[in-house]
């Protein structure tokens, strides 16, 4: 099963870029865990205090609650300010879709807010 964490801040620390470094800090220190597909940053284009981090997983059944290296990232982040975390599961209709489309990149994800 594909399925995803979406961790996401809003800090309250007044400079971006050292909210930016300390998530690319977070994303080197955990690195790649077993299952886990991948791990991305991504910021506001609006708000630059707001940032996500995306855990791509493709092992087993998720984990309703997040994974533990999902829910140590939540929980180092909410120091810096106000955080969200949720767990995604890929769709089931992502497979007929990618047949209708020629794609890859489509998928439609049910969420488990936390």
């Amino acid at each position: 099963m594909k399925w995803m964490e979406v961790i996401k801040l809003r800090a309250t620390e007044k400079k971006p870029e050292l909210v930016e470094q300390m998530l690319m800090e977070l994303i080197t220190e955990f690195g790649k865990t077993s299952g886990m597909k991948d791990m991305k940053m991504y910021r506001n284009a609006l708000l630059e205090n707001d940032a996500c981090i995306l855990i791509y997983w493709a092992s087993g059944k998720a984990e309703p609650q997040g994974s533990a290296t999902g829910l140590c990232i939540a929980h180092i982040l909410k120091e810096f300010g106000m955080v969200s975390h949720s767990i995604w599961v890929e769709g089931k209709s992502t497979e007929r879709l990618k047949k209708q489309t020629n794609t890859h990149d489509v998928g439609l994800l049910e969420s488990i807010e936390i």
